[in-house]
């Protein structure tokens, strides 16, 4: 399918820089920024003790966002959040 393509592509990039190059000709800046953000939610939301509203202070990410990230972080099958984030430790 299109989307095994682009998943594909993606893993076939081999480091950071070639990573900044796709993304930056796939999507746009605020692309890039809102999933920036998303991952920056989801880190504070799993380290824990920040309410919604002081993620938001920091981030200024919507609390709309932020849980929709929490939903994905705890309910949601995908679990790609908390791949990412148990790799990155």
């Amino acid at each position: 399918s299109n989307e095994d393509q682009l998943y594909q592509a993606i893993l076939g990039l081999k480091n950071i820089e070639e990573c900044r190059m796709f993304f930056k000709d796939l999507c746009t800046p605020k692309e890039i920024k809102d999933m920036k953000d998303r991952l920056m939610v989801a880190k504070l939301l799993s380290k824990g003790g920040l309410s919604y509203r002081e993620i938001h202070d920091i981030t200024k990410v919507s609390l709309t966002t932020i849980t929709r990230v929490a939903r994905f972080l705890t309910q949601e099958p995908y679990q790609g959040y908390n791949l990412v984030l148990s790799r990155e430790k």
